[in-house]
């Protein structure tokens, strides 16, 4: 088996098992090694997935969620008194929204590269969210406007590597066409983070008064306190690298290790896309596939953080109160979530990313459609607000995850791994910047600016994804044209080696 293996090009087939494949070319694995990479039996594969899910999943998708949570409780502060207490005027409030993304813009990409540098990732992570829940705790007791502003800054700066920090350790552990459905699992916590925190909010409001601190304060010195000791536990919780795991046995952290080299090209082209260098750096910020895929996250993000930081208010313009506000955001969060998981199944099963974002783009623009027509009258068209806000989160939460998994599928190297999914990650963190100027509150309960710009960008978002998938299928079709001993005979391994996931061996995953 082995030996007919060494003779063509070999990769990863889809269901995790090595076969022939004329897209790419490994040439230095051991006959031994892909022997026993043809052994490993599907039971074998089924039960270690299980044990990597049940270590994993849980715990970074708790860790998520918190750190949603602590980023757009805000929204469900200001409804509590917020802005009246501190004396926030005009566009003083958005502001503090929107300066929270500027340093989590700019050090996405360095933290990702810090991330690299850790042998064992759970200590950074550990780091971050220690950090940023005494950041949250010090809002807890800010007096000012310009206080709220700090502690936002601050809130960026530790929270800034979270999120491409997790989509990196979930592609060290699994296939490529495994990681969509882990992706989604862990995303997903951010639409359960807001229909969590309406209810968290309703409950800590309670203690308006307390001890002399406001209802609002106690969200922020609750959650931040609760993030704050989570951080401490996460060294001995959250799982590091396939070589560092104890619980695995040694076939099982040789074939999780085979199997990414194999992926990346083979053990050579593997160690030289583990290193950080400027030739990778440059490489990751002019791929234009990435680029593609920001215009996708942008048209996700832009209006998803605009709704989250709005829909507490939006809820209250139909006429409730701020307690029955908070409960009836959770409705339409929570049917995000399972819509997140159910199209990332569809997407994994079928290896086809593109559908699970068009898909729901055109739920998205449905939504807001709905949104953009009734809002004015939102008093007397309730049910059809409500309905179009749920369908539109039902839209939002599958893309991100989608994207994310599409990027990373198709990024030769885990040092341009790093680098795009950070780069990702930034252009989609740019879209809270600008979701938290879209709604207005001088345009309540229209929001022209707020729904128009979120169709606008919802269909620029479609027409991407559906270009990126044409684009990629064009490459792939004019790369079958040459054989692998014809692209040999053309290029040295080295040159192969350099071009990364231009090489004509690559094949995009569509």
């Amino acid at each position: 088996m082995a030996e007919k293996l060494k003779e063509s090009s070999i990769i990863l087939d889809d269901d995790g098992t090595v076969s022939h494949n004329e897209a790419v070319a490994t040439t230095d694995m051991g006959e031994e090694e892909l022997a026993f990479m043809a052994s490993f039996g599907d039971e074998q594969k089924k039960a270690l997935l299980r044990k990597i899910d049940i270590r994993l999943i849980p715990f970074l998708s708790f860790l998520y969620l918190i750190s949603y949570l602590d980023r757009a409780n805000i929204g469900n502060a200001n409804i509590e008194g917020l802005s009246e207490d501190l004396g926030l005027s005009g566009t003083q409030y958005n502001i503090c929204l929107a300066i929270f993304f500027v340093p989590y813009i700019l050090l996405e990409i360095p933290a990702n590269m810090i991330l690299k540098k850790f042998d064992r990732p759970s200590t950074w992570i550990a780091i971050m969210t220690s950090t940023w829940g005494l950041v949250l705790l010090c809002t807890g007791f800010v007096k000012s406007y310009a206080g709220l502003a700090v502690t936002r800054v601050l809130l960026g700066v530790t929270e800034a590597g979270f999120f491409p920090g997790a989509i990196l350790i979930v592609t060290s552990w699994y296939s490529w066409n495994e990681v969509g459905v882990r992706i989604a699992l862990f995303y997903t916590s951010s639409a359960l983070a807001g229909a969590f925190s309406g209810l968290l909010a309703f409950l800590i409001a309670k203690m308006d008064g307390i001890g002399g601190y406001e209802g609002w304060r106690w969200i922020f010195l609750l959650e931040g306190g609760a993030s704050l000791l989570i951080g401490l536990v996460c060294p001995f919780v959250l799982i590091d690298t396939p070589r560092h795991s104890k619980w695995l046995t040694d076939d099982e952290k040789r074939y999780l290790i085979l199997r990414k080299q194999i992926e990346d090209g083979g053990r050579e082209r593997a160690a030289r896309g583990d290193k950080m260098s400027s030739k990778v750096i440059v490489s990751a910020l002019l791929d234009w596939k990435i680029y593609l895929q920001a215009l996708i996250a942008l048209s996700n993000t832009i209006p998803n953080y605009g709704l989250k930081f709005t829909m507490p208010q939006i809820m209250k313009n139909m006429g409730y109160t701020s307690a029955n506000a908070q409960l009836l955001t959770i409705p339409p969060y929570f049917l995000g979530a399972c819509s997140a998981y159910v199209s990332a199944r569809f997407a994994d099963r079928y290896k086809w990313r593109m559908p699970s974002i068009v898909g729901p783009q055109l739920l998205v623009i449905v939504g807001f459609a709905i949104s953009f027509a009734y809002a004015g009258d939102i008093k007397h068209r309730i049910a059809e607000c409500y309905f179009a806000i749920s369908v539109a989160c039902i839209g939002l939460y599958p893309i991100i995850p989608s994207a994310n998994a599409w990027n990373s599928n198709n990024l030769a190297g885990p040092a341009k791994r790093a680098i795009g999914i950070g780069l990702l990650g930034t252009f989609a963190s740019a879209g809270g910047l600008g979701g938290s100027f879209i709604y207005i509150q001088e345009e309540s309960p229209w929001y022209t600016t707020g729904f128009s710009v979120s169709l606008g960008i919802a269909v620029i978002g479609l027409l991407s994804a559906l270009f990126l998938d044409f684009a990629l299928w064009r490459i792939n079709k004019s790369n079958e044209k040459m054989t692998v001993e014809e692209i040999h005979a053309k290029y040295t391994e080295q040159e192969l080696a350099d071009m990364g996931d231009n090489s004509p061996l690559f094949k995009y995953r569509l």
